[in-house]
């Protein structure tokens, strides 16, 4: 089987993996759907008091409250993606058995994590963003050529995602544990992304800070191009430099790690 064929059965194995939790699927849908009625309420009355927030409108802020819906799990946001297994392979040992694969640990993780944020877009993430586009006013285009510059910053946000979730699992290696890692990319993802408020939003020194960092690849760049706020090729340019540095970084760390393999108890 060439590589190309080999990492699209990984990816499709990823999309097979969770389309099977159907319930869980189900309940996410849901859980999403309450909480982008919960927050656009919140924008709502945030905007009523200061118009223009962040440079957006009512409609633009009610959009990317949908977005953010949308994107949750398929960003793993908070955490919860390829990340999870590996970091407890790393700790079991198990991951001794990935390292004798003929293939490349990154791009390995990378495929599957590519068809777990597949499914999670088309199975949790389209629903809530319709029901806010049939119930709420939305700044949604009528043209073809944002919607297809749009599904660039999503390919791309998937990456920068991925890479920055890769590198924290990484670090068990040396930790032997993940759970302080997973809650401090539960803080991060939550906050940094822009998953409570716009990172346009974001006051003074802050603001600039927050937004030249990887997280604002993940829901910020998507939403600014899809609502026509920022020029896609430069969306594009500050995805794609966070996904290859990071990516890269990923690469180096891995390289390291795998010439001290620990794992606990042996």
């Amino acid at each position: 089987m060439g590589s190309g064929r080999l990492y699209a059965a990984v990816a499709a194995g990823g999309f097979r993996r969770y389309a099977t939790y159907r319930a869980a699927t189900v309940a996410g849908v849901f859980t999403n759907t309450v909480f982008g009625v919960i927050l656009v309420y919140t924008y709502l009355a945030l905007w009523h008091e200061k118009p223009n927030l962040g440079g957006y409108d009512q409609a633009q802020a009610v959009t990317y409250v949908w977005l953010g819906q949308c994107l949750y799990a398929t960003l793993a946001i908070q955490g919860g993606g390829a990340e999870k297994d590996l970091m407890e392979r790393i700790r079991t040992g198990e991951i001794a058995v990935d390292l004798y694969r003929p293939a490349d640990l990154q791009l390995w993780w990378l495929a599957g994590d590519v068809g777990r944020a597949l499914f999670q877009m088309l199975g949790r993430g389209v629903v809530p963003f319709v029901f806010g586009a049939v119930f709420f006013p939305m700044a949604l285009p009528t043209d073809v050529t944002p919607w297809a510059a749009f599904v660039v910053t999503l390919l791309l946000a998937t990456v920068v995602s991925f890479a920055l979730r890769y590198l924290a699992a990484l670090s068990v290696f040396w930790l032997m544990d993940g759970m302080g890692v997973n809650q401090v990319l539960t803080v991060t993802g939550i906050f940094f992304s822009g998953m409570v408020l716009p990172l346009n939003a974001f006051p003074g020194a802050l603001g600039e800070v927050v937004r030249v960092l990887p997280w604002a690849a993940q829901i910020q760049m998507p939403a600014d191009v899809l609502m026509g706020e920022t020029d896609p090729l430069g969306a594009f340019a500050f995805q794609a430099a966070w996904a290859v540095a990071l990516l890269a970084a990923g690469r180096l760390l891995q390289s390291a790690a795998t010439r001290r393999v620990v794992v606990q108890g042996g």
